[in-house]
């Protein structure tokens, strides 16, 4: 693999492979063998780039697979680790912000306990996830999204301690607004406080508000050096070329809230756009998207998921040939929703 497969998160010293591996489906849609089986094909394919989060798949329930209360796709990685001894080779990337454990205990709501940005619980959180993970530092950690009830400078200097401590490396946020990042950006350089190297947003094709990534974060992000690490590139998987007009939908979990959420008219096009562009190419249309997705400055690697090894080399299998400007203006042109 050569040093090309590799990229800078912004301008931190974070480098990673050009494509991340999110594991949000763990303990999902897929147990922990069909995940040790993803994981293994995504570090032969050269990958280096692990994303989960603390809360991952705590509404497993919800969607008709196993209950849990959050920390199993952690614990997942965790055991692969340990198994494949493979630490020293991997970037591992967690958050925390949400809701851990029961919310009841003894018939109060203890939630507010157990979730947030506060210094009690990143610090408890961080501990947890590393326990859970079994490692002795986090490279990248990442606030999953905003707390509006704790003030930036208390989540930085709880960031900070844990940098310092050697139990973080680097620390990212997720979901945050053009605004947000620039208070933080504010706070960290007035109080001596670590700064975020990442922003992990929704950014892909079908997604009426990537305006507001291409005009409102990606100008903040590449002038203060922090590195777009986008996830949900493929859309839930609508972006793969399973979903076709007229046709059923396809065996999956997220299916039909893939459906009423996403296949709208303008969206339908904007899939048989890609496609066309995919064939054009000899590609997939995972590859394809991958591919436009790294023809934006602003973005250092995607992070995609995958139930199946196969469903990854799919993904992985042409990010050496990049697609040309006119299929590039192409799929802009379909997916822009100001028209």
């Amino acid at each position: 693999m050569s040093n090309d497969a590799y990229v800078q998160v912004g301008t931190s010293g974070l480098f990673v492979h050009r494509v991340g591996l999110g594991t949000m489906q763990f303990g999902w849609s897929i147990d922990a063998a069909a995940s040790f089986d993803v994981l293994d094909a995504y570090v032969e394919a050269g990958g280096n780039f692990v994303d989960t989060a603390d809360v991952y798949s705590s509404w497993s329930a919800d969607m008709g697979g196993p209950p849990n209360n959050g920390g199993v796709s952690e614990e997942i990685i965790g055991r692969w680790i340990a198994r494949r001894g493979n630490r020293d080779d991997l970037v591992i990337a967690t958050k925390v912000r949400g809701a851990m454990g029961e919310r009841f205990s003894q018939g109060r709501d203890t939630r507010h306990q157990r979730e947030g940005l506060s210094r009690g619980w990143i610090t408890r959180a961080c501990e947890d996830s590393l326990r859970r993970l079994g490692v002795d530092h986090i490279d990248l950690y990442q606030a999953h999204w905003i707390d509006p009830l704790v003030p930036i400078e208390e989540t930085l200097a709880a960031f900070t301690d844990l940098v310092r401590a050697g139990k973080v490396r680097y620390i990212g946020c997720s979901n945050y607004s053009a605004w947000r990042i620039v208070e933080s950006l504010w706070a960290a350089d007035h109080h001596g406080y670590e700064r975020y190297v990442s922003l992990q947003p929704e950014y892909h094709l079908l997604d009426p508000t990537r305006g507001d990534v291409e005009r409102e974060l990606a100008p903040v992000c590449e002038r203060h050096g922090i590195g777009i690490i986008p996830y949900s590139p493929l859309a839930g998987g609508l972006l793969t070329g399973k979903y076709r007009r007229g046709e059923p939908l396809p065996d999956s979990v997220r299916a039909e809230e893939n459906r009423d959420k996403w296949l709208t008219d303008k969206n339908w096009d904007v899939i048989e756009t890609l496609v066309a562009v995919a064939e054009r190419n000899g590609m997939s249309p995972a590859s394809a998207t991958i591919n436009w997705l790294r023809s934006k400055p602003w973005v250092s690697a995607p992070i995609i998921g995958a139930n199946h090894p196969d469903q990854l080399r799919d993904t992985l299998s042409d990010l050496d040939s990049p697609l040309a400007p006119e299929d590039i203006a192409a799929l802009d042109a379909v997916s822009d929703f100001r028209r």
